[in-house]
């Protein structure tokens, strides 16, 4: 069965316009979802037996496979942690956490941003576990530095695609942006779900 986009209902972001978002999630996130499923097709018939590590077509697939999936998950944890009813800070267990892990949530956001005009994609705050703690992690793409043993709890797009309508290619101003956006709320569910050992995907549907 082919995958299909999700719908998220993000409306009235603070600094964040509905254009920029339709965009992002209309055109370019569904556009994920239709080359994973070209790639699925693909896949059934390649030739496994002309693998090769230097090149070849199962390679190529199979690189394309992680860059679509990762696109397709990424962004809908992006998008399901945008709330315009977002709170200024965390609060119970992910609070804890934070503060305990960072120093306090001044320290991490202080990361967190700095991180997001490092990173040349994705921005994560992980639950890591091989230590048991908090981390943010940058990456430069969908595929790349990605961190084995580490559940995302907080995504940040920062693609110049999530913000170039708004602020052209002014990074900054949309990382101030996003903080103000965040649903903590579903970051704090996505932490329960982690050490419950449940699915963290669709939060706010559950």
């Amino acid at each position: 069965m082919a995958h299909q986009p999700k719908r998220f209902n993000i409306k009235g972001l603070d600094g964040i316009s509905d254009n920029q978002i339709s965009q992002h999630m209309d055109i370019l996130y569904a556009g994920y979802v239709n080359k994973l499923n070209e790639v699925e097709e693909r896949l059934k018939a390649v030739d496994r037996s002309k693998a090769n590590q230097v090149f070849s077509d199962f390679r190529a697939l199979k690189a394309d496979e992680t860059f679509a999936l990762n696109g397709i998950v990424l962004h809908e944890l992006y998008f399901e942690n945008l709330s315009a009813k977002g709170e200024k800070k965390p609060s119970g267990k992910l609070a804890d956490l934070t503060a305990r892990d960072f120093g306090s949530f001044e320290k991490w956001q202080e990361d967190f941003k700095a991180c997001g005009m490092a990173a040349r994609g994705w921005v994560i705050l992980g639950h890591c576990l091989y230590d048991g703690k908090l981390h943010n992690y940058c990456l430069d793409t969908h595929n790349f530095n990605v961190p084995a043993c580490v559940t995302p709890v907080l995504i940040m797009d920062v693609y110049e695609h999530a913000y170039v309508i708004d602020y052209g290619v002014k990074r900054p101003p949309y990382i101030d942006a996003f903080m103000k956006n965040i649903n903590w709320a579903v970051c704090q569910k996505r932490l329960s779900n982690i050490e419950s050992g449940k699915n963290i995907m669709q939060i706010a549907a559950s």
